[in-house]
């Protein structure tokens, strides 16, 4: 019986040295998920980014940046009207003017009849925070925005 008693003894160890394994495996299994998860959200933002800067019309503000075609938008100075921005940016800036109340990306993605999804989302919020930068938008501190008066 004590033989019985001390292989199930060293058995039990044995699965409490595995168990305690499998425990740090699963916490560098999480780890990883959750690092692989960042990276995805920061490649869709800069995809998204990326996206928004892309010269998509033949409008005349564009530029070479790394190769690239994408579209400058200027510094609001005064006397300045929406004319000087880029066609994209002047849909967006029109869609934010007309609002009656400061609105989200996504409000202005659905307005414009664009699919909320997320990297269109941050590609849209991508532009207004470009235009807010540069004086054409206020940005609230809910993260909404409104025009300039």
């Amino acid at each position: 019986m004590d033989d019985v008693l001390e292989r199930i003894a060293a058995r039990r160890a044995e699965l409490d040295a595995a168990e305690e394994q499998l425990v740090k495996e699963l916490e560098a299994v999480r780890a990883e998920r959750e690092e692989l998860a960042c990276a995805e959200r920061v490649l869709i933002r800069l995809h998204g980014q990326a996206e928004a800067e892309t010269d998509e019309t033949s409008g005349p503000a564009a530029g070479q940046v790394a190769g690239r075609a994408v579209l400058l938008v200027p510094h609001r100075e005064k006397g300045m009207d929406e004319k000087a921005l880029p066609e994209e940016y002047r849909k967006v800036f029109d869609v934010v003017r007309s609002a009656d109340e400061p609105v989200m990306a996504q409000d202005v993605c659905r307005l414009l009849s664009i699919d909320v999804e997320p990297r269109l989302r941050e590609a849209m919020r991508s532009r207004l925070n470009r235009l807010a930068d540069r004086g054409w938008l206020h940005k609230t501190p809910t993260g909404r925005f409104i025009t300039v008066l």
